[in-house]
């Protein structure tokens, strides 16, 4: 297979572009004489080609490539703009809308043909490799692989992880050797966590709009290049290669795996009025979904102007490359694939059978790294969960909704919840409960603490007439919008907050915690804070009582998830796992689960070993030698009393009431032992056998 991009010969620096449409490229290398032109020869399929000697790593370089432009024909060729080789591997300079970066003229049907080489970024000569010389490669390729059972995710920002972090030194803060810093390891160790899933690393470029308010975008959805780490995460731009290498050997010896949210749906050329700075001008109709009916306006399945065209052969090929190069050079562990409905569309709609599915199953590089989808996009028809093909994971948003609902007093059924609590099996069916990526809150959307402070968004600062962001989050703010100094409503808050954290870590499935939840960060109600690259979007490292109390609890609850397996299964329960009861003891009938007024549910898990009869036995089930769990949810605004089997020792292990210690089981003289639960609360506890004591012999008898 061809290697585009520009890669090494001999002593030839071999530069190759694709371009099905084009007319003629021009190879422009840059050094401090000024420009130098290069023809490339056309060579099969499309692929343009020129061989150089007089050219070193470090130069920088663009294409010029010349061809229709006739917009209503899906061509956008205006050779006046210098253009990103998609495969450069460094990236240089940064886009200047106040040049001519656009590809039209303002006042004509014609190519605008002012130069932008002064006002575009540039391809960087560079040459990585699994073995480059400056880089220790101690722990780059040691993969952790996690099993995916096993896998406990961490959302974060590389930026705002570190940038407010006490203990990293000054000139590391918010880089990639910030988050591979001693403190910020230690953090993600202490908590648990398995694996770190980086908001998109890539280098991007804001939008218009954006940087004309004075903003940035910071959280990086807007993709230039899919192979150069973004150089704003690095103590300096050119450093950001071997850096960005550095950080993901660091994890790797700390057991914690990298995972990257890449972005392959669009880029940040955006819509017919957005800049020409790379594709739109090499090949906009092989690159770009256009309008079937109007070939020069372009199909938007991700609400961000554009759509990338993965079901072309070359697109498949550059995306392909990227994942792989990411993977053998770069050292990471997986990807999280942002609306990836959108790489599975062909033919217009979505097809879990298309070829990009069929080339990462079959992949050899691909096939053993963790893969999970956003399976959703911004059409009509794109919310297409439950849907993927192995071996993808999916974002979970049933259990992000359903558990908002349950909690905060949306939903006045158990049944939602009670899905949820089995792996989602109604939507994953055969499938597994690791196909599942359960989550409350991830970076777009509240955070825990503003989940349950805020009743509505307060996007104000964003400058979009607090428009933008979910107007529906399913959230409360327990009599007071946002902060408060009232101690009732405060303990209710870290009381609610703990019972999310706790739903999300007992429940069967991958667990994935938005970076400083467990802190109890707050956005002051902004819930898209995409553009705010300050303290609203860092994580906060002096944290408040609640704070403390919360990441102690969340400590305690992962390492609890990690010391029993039975909250970790890789298959759905069957009959004889769990017994759902109600607070009395009795067997939920399948009208209690649609009943509004049951509040109250214990779900048992029960152990493996040799089943027994007698005195003891759970009901519903046949009771088991082995230690069994349960755990115990009361959405009432009211304390609920929950009987407990007899003849078995009963140990506390969580209760969101209270922040570490829980209550013993209450036992009474003359009736069942009973759990108090307060008030919108869940508790997990251990059932083991009791044992009769062994018959005392008498030493000498007969």
């Amino acid at each position: 297979m061809t290697a585009l991009g520009v890669t090494r010969d001999g002593d030839d620096f071999v530069f190759r572009l694709f371009s099905e449409h084009a007319d003629a490229v021009d190879l422009c290398l840059f050094d401090a004489a000024g420009e130098r032109r290069v023809a490339l020869s056309r060579g099969e399929v499309g692929i343009w080609e020129a061989r150089l000697r007089s050219v070193r790593e470090g130069d920088t370089y663009g294409y010029r490539v010349h061809g229709p432009y006739q917009p209503a024909a899906g061509h956008r060729f205006a050779p006046s703009k210098l253009l990103l080789d998609p495969y450069a591997r460094r990236v240089a300079g940064r886009i200047h809308f106040d040049g001519p970066v656009f590809g039209y003229a303002p006042d004509a049907d014609r190519p605008d043909d002012r130069d932008s080489s002064e006002h575009v970024p540039r391809g960087v000569i560079a040459f990585p490799t699994s073995s480059e010389s400056d880089v220790s490669e101690a722990g780059l390729f040691a993969r952790p692989k996690t099993p995916w059972r096993d896998t406990v995710l961490y959302e974060l920002h590389v930026k705002g992880m570190t940038k407010l972090m006490p203990d990293v030194s000054s000139e590391l803060r918010g880089t990639y050797l910030g988050l591979a810093s001693e403190p910020a390891i230690a953090h993600l160790r202490a908590l648990g966590v398995t694996a770190v899933e980086l908001l998109p690393v890539f280098e991007c470029v804001s939008e218009r709009k954006v940087e004309g308010r004075g903003q940035t975008n910071y959280w990086g959805y807007n993709t230039l290049s899919y192979f150069s780490p973004a150089g704003r995460y690095a103590t300096k731009p050119e450093n950001a290669i071997r850096e960005f290498r550095a950080m993901v050997a660091a994890l790797h010896r700390a057991g914690i795996e990298v995972i990257l949210d890449v972005v392959f749906n669009h880029t940040c050329e955006g819509d017919e009025a957005g800049p020409t700075l790379s594709f739109r001008g090499i090949d906009n109709k092989s690159y770009y979904e256009l309008a079937p009916d109007d070939p020069r306006r372009y199909v938007d399945r991700s609400g961000c102007g554009n759509t990338l065209r993965v079901e072309h052969p070359a697109v498949l090929k550059l995306v392909m490359d990227s994942l792989r190069y990411w993977v053998s050079v770069m050292g990471v562990d997986g990807f999280r694939l942002d609306l990836a409905t959108v790489l599975g569309v062909e033919r217009g709609r979505f097809d879990r059978g298309a070829a990009f599915f069929d080339a990462l199953h079959q992949d050899p590089v691909l096939g053993t790294v963790k893969l999970i989808a956003e399976p959703w996009d911004v059409t009509p028809d794109g919310f297409v969960l439950g849907h993927f093909p192995a071996p993808l994971r999916e974002w979970n948003s049933h259990f992000r909704d359903d558990v908002r609902r349950f909690w905060n007093g949306y939903e006045k059924r158990l049944g939602p919840l009670g899905d949820r609590l089995t792996g989602s099996s109604g939507v994953f069916s055969g499938r597994g409960p690791t196909a599942s990526i359960n989550f409350v809150t991830v970076h777009d959307g509240f955070t825990l603490r503003d989940l349950v402070s805020y009743e509505s968004r307060h996007n104000d600062r964003n400058g979009e007439g607090n428009r933008d962001g979910a107007g529906e989050n399913f959230s409360a703010n327990f009599g007071v919008e946002g902060p408060t100094d009232d101690p009732l409503v405060r303990t209710a808050r870290a009381r609610q907050m703990r019972a999310f954290m706790a739903t999300l870590l007992l429940a069967p499935g991958v667990p994935m915690i938005l970076a400083g939840d467990e802190m109890g960060r707050t956005q002051r109600g902004n819930n898209n804070a995409y553009c705010l690259d300050d303290p609203t979007s860092w994580l906060p490292w002096v944290l408040d009582a609640t704070g403390s109390e919360l990441l102690a609890f969340t400590r305690h609850v992962v390492a609890l998830r990690r010391e029993l397996s039975a909250l970790r299964p890789e298959r759905h329960f069957r009959d004889g796992d769990i017994s759902w009861l109600r607070p009395d003891g009795e067997l939920m009938a399948p009208r209690d689960w649609d009943a509004p007024e049951e509040r109250g549910l214990m779900m048992v898990l029960h152990g493996h070993g040799p089943a027994h009869h007698g005195p003891g036995q759970l009901p519903g089930a046949v009771a088991r030698e082995e230690t069994s769990l349960a755990l115990l949810i009361n959405g009432a605004a009211w304390p609920l009393d929950f009987v407990l089997p007899p003849n078995r020792e009963l140990i506390a292990l969580v209760d969101t009431h209270h922040p570490l210690v829980p209550p013993p089981p209450e036992a009474l003289a003359d009736g069942p032992r009973l759990y108090h639960l307060e008030s919108r609360a869940m508790a997990l506890l251990k059932f083991v056998p009791r044992r009769a004591p062994a018959p005392q012999t008498t030493q000498g008898s007969t």
